[in-house]
């Protein structure tokens, strides 16, 4: 009897592929391999693992007969024709549940950082500069986290938020009733009216492609500061540039930036503008390299998750 076959697009931790060779699995790599040497070869598997070295869109699934998942060593799901893969048979696996914590630490580590000048303090310090009245901190309790998207790594965050102090208000289109002893659900229009914090926890979507925008900013009652940890393309660059010259953005933490690669491992030198120049400059601004859910631990439960939910397809089918 023939083994079942998965293609391994991107690397993974190896308890992936050793779990999934216990389950009986033939499991391929092929490092070198572009997108059109894959898409030849993919008809002949049962699973294709991936990360988001290329985009499985029509073109490349229609092929694939065999084909019954999809596993996507990540929470986001936008590099996958969901719709098609569906209509086809194809199981559509993600892992949210693999980061949410490590996402919800940096998140909250970005926030006390920009609270605290710690970025620009540190460089002062190293140049011999002691300047502790420039660098007054502020502090979280007393202020309002508003969240939109509470799933798995909004949650996540408003539980790490729990002991400062803080009111946490969280908007999600897709889901009720999930008000507890650490979030609030509420409306849009409350977030808009309460929140000194907004940090992002959305999927990229046709809804959420630069949901946050000038129009979208200038609603908040409050100057505000803002948390990117979802994706690049959820706010518009050249407007929160704007927004963060004007006040209205009283500082920013990004470990995300529309103009990402494709794979998220670089950013796309051919799309830097004047306003990630602008950006970048910026002392009430934070970033880092899309590395909120990329921790050693993640990168485990990632596989796990993964794994678990392969376990649980019905393979009698």
């Amino acid at each position: 009897m023939k083994k079942r076959k998965v293609l391994f697009i991107d690397q993974a931790h190896p308890l992936l592929m050793q779990e999934l060779e216990n389950d009986g699995f033939q499991c391929d790599y092929f490092p070198d391999y572009g997108r059109e040497e894959l898409k030849m070869i993919s008809q002949d598997y049962t699973g294709i693992i991936i990360r988001s070295k290329i985009k499985l869109d029509r073109d490349f699934l229609k092929n694939c007969s065999k084909l019954r998942f999809i596993g996507r060593v990540g929470a986001g799901m936008e590099n996958i024709d969901l719709e098609f893969a569906q209509s086809k048979g194809i199981s559509c696996l993600n892992a949210p549940e693999g980061n949410r914590d490590a996402v919800a630490e940096q998140a909250v580590g970005m926030l006390l950082a920009l609270f605290n000048n710690l970025l620009v303090a540190d460089k002062e310090v190293r140049q011999g500069l002691w300047n502790r009245e420039k660098n007054r901190g502020t502090e979280l309790g007393g202020k309002t986290v508003g969240i939109i998207g509470y799933g798995n790594t909004g949650s996540a965050f408003a539980r790490r938020l729990s002991g400062f102090g803080v009111e946490v208000l969280a908007y999600d289109k897709y889901k009720s009733n999930y008000s507890d002893g650490f979030v609030t659900e509420s409306a849009m229009d409350a977030l808009f009216e309460k929140s000194d914090i907004l940090s992002l926890h959305v999927p990229l979507t046709q809804e959420t492609d630069y949901l946050v925008d000038n129009a979208f900013l200038n609603r908040f009652r409050k100057n505000i500061y803002l948390v990117n940890t979802s994706r690049g393309k959820v706010v518009k660059t050249a407007d929160l540039v704007d927004a963060l010259q004007s006040g209205k953005v009283k500082g920013a933490c990004l470990d995300v930036l529309e103009y990402e690669g494709l794979s998220y491992e670089n950013l796309d030198s051919g799309m830097l503008p004047d306003d990630f120049v602008k950006l970048a400059a910026m002392k009430n601004v934070i970033l880092s390299p899309h590395i909120a859910g990329w921790t050693h631990e993640s990168l485990v439960k990632l596989a796990e998750t993964i794994v678990e939910k392969i376990r649980k397809l019905d393979w009698e089918v």
